[in-house]
């Protein structure tokens, strides 16, 4: 039995529909990303998974049992916004305890239930605070705390990360993975943030302009887009007219502009039926740099550095291949080319994608 159902779900604000016909399952104890960018349905679909808003049509299940006309306090979900929503006037214990109050839990199990979440999020000592007197990222925790005490069935994460900065988003995405994982609560988890899908997701729900675009886990949403959009939006690609003329094998050839015939698996163009136009999809980390023909196996052509975007550990190239631009992400470990060198475009075809043309 599924988690989460949703089936067919349609959400309209008079005559603008937010979600076009929704449909997914989600299996029990799984972390699922709703992924998008603003706008595109993702917390629309969240609320009314939470009963924060009623579908237009369709039909919502948790753990089978139909909850359209259930309401919100009766879901037994977890909850936790981007602002957290911690009331300032009570003490961090009684913050994390409001949601026991309301389930019939025996007031003598409350300070025990409420120490354990605490110890969960690693705060086991601020029971006595007030939120002010904490940090943000303490903060999420609190509400984190909150939302799990209660041991709901489906935790439900509104962007919690988005409002911290760029390093403590990073620790806590690990520490809220590491919970997950832990007490083993199915989890739906919105967000814009590609990295922070890819690295806490078990799967990821791709949505555009309140449409499901793709669902599958992270390796095979990045690395296997079944669109054009999912293909822009997770990481940075280069997509590029080409023909097919067939499928050999386990193998799809095909025609492309600067880099000629090239041969890539299959799988790597689950929705391609064969011959005729397509488009090939190049992830910018897959196009390699070198003062160097490739070696044997790798496509090679001659190309000019046009742009340098240093970053660190990596730089973002922007190079000209005859008429066309391309981008790559190298990771570097002395100083990366200059704008106007002449490179070599390494690319193995093995690494290449494809889509419908």
């Amino acid at each position: 039995m599924s988690a989460v159902t949703l089936n067919n779900i349609v959400k309209r604000f008079g005559d603008f529909t937010a979600v076009h016909r929704s449909s997914l399952e989600i299996a029990e104890g799984a972390f699922v990303t709703l992924l998008g960018p603003s706008g595109c349905g993702k917390t629309t679909n969240l609320r009314m998974i939470a009963g924060l808003l009623d579908p237009t049509e369709g039909e919502i299940l948790i753990g089978g049992r139909r909850v359209n006309d259930v309401p919100i306090h009766k879901r037994n979900l977890g909850l936790v916004f981007q602002n957290y929503a911690l009331f300032p006037h009570k003490t961090v214990a009684e913050n994390v305890a409001f949601g026991l109050k309301y389930r019939d839990v025996p007031a003598s199990e409350i300070p025990g239930r409420v120490q354990d979440a605490l110890d969960l999020v690693q705060l086991p000592d601020v029971g006595e605070r007030y939120p002010k007197a904490l940090s943000g990222g303490q903060q999420q925790r609190i509400a984190l705390a909150r939302a799990i005490v209660i041991e709901p069935d489906v935790l439900l994460l509104d962007e919690p990360l988005s409002a911290l900065d760029a390093n403590l988003r990073e620790d806590m995405r690990v520490e809220l993975k590491r919970i997950q994982e832990r007490i083993g609560v199915t989890t739906i988890f919105v967000t814009h943030d590609q990295s922070e899908a890819l690295a806490m997701s078990d799967q990821i729900v791709v949505m555009s302009d309140g449409r499901v675009e793709q669902v599958g886990e992270p390796e095979e949403v990045y690395n296997t887009p079944a669109s054009e959009f999912v293909a822009n939006f997770l990481g940075a690609s280069n997509i590029l007219d080409a023909e097919c003329s067939g499928r050999t094998g386990g193998k799809l050839s095909l025609d492309a502009p600067i880099f000629g015939d090239l041969s890539i698996p299959a799988e790597k163009a689950p929705n391609l039926g064969g011959a005729g136009r397509a488009k090939l999809v190049i992830r910018a980390e897959k196009l390699v740099l070198s003062a160097t023909p490739a070696p044997e196996g790798t496509v090679s052509v001659p190309a000019t550095v046009e742009t340098v975007d240093y970053q660190g550990q990596a730089v973002r190239y922007f190079v000209r291949a005859g008429e066309t631009q391309l981008q790559a992400i190298n990771m570097i470990d002395e100083h990366p080319f200059a704008a106007g060198a002449q490179v070599h475009l390494h690319l193995r075809p093995q690494d290449c994608a494809a889509l419908p043309g």
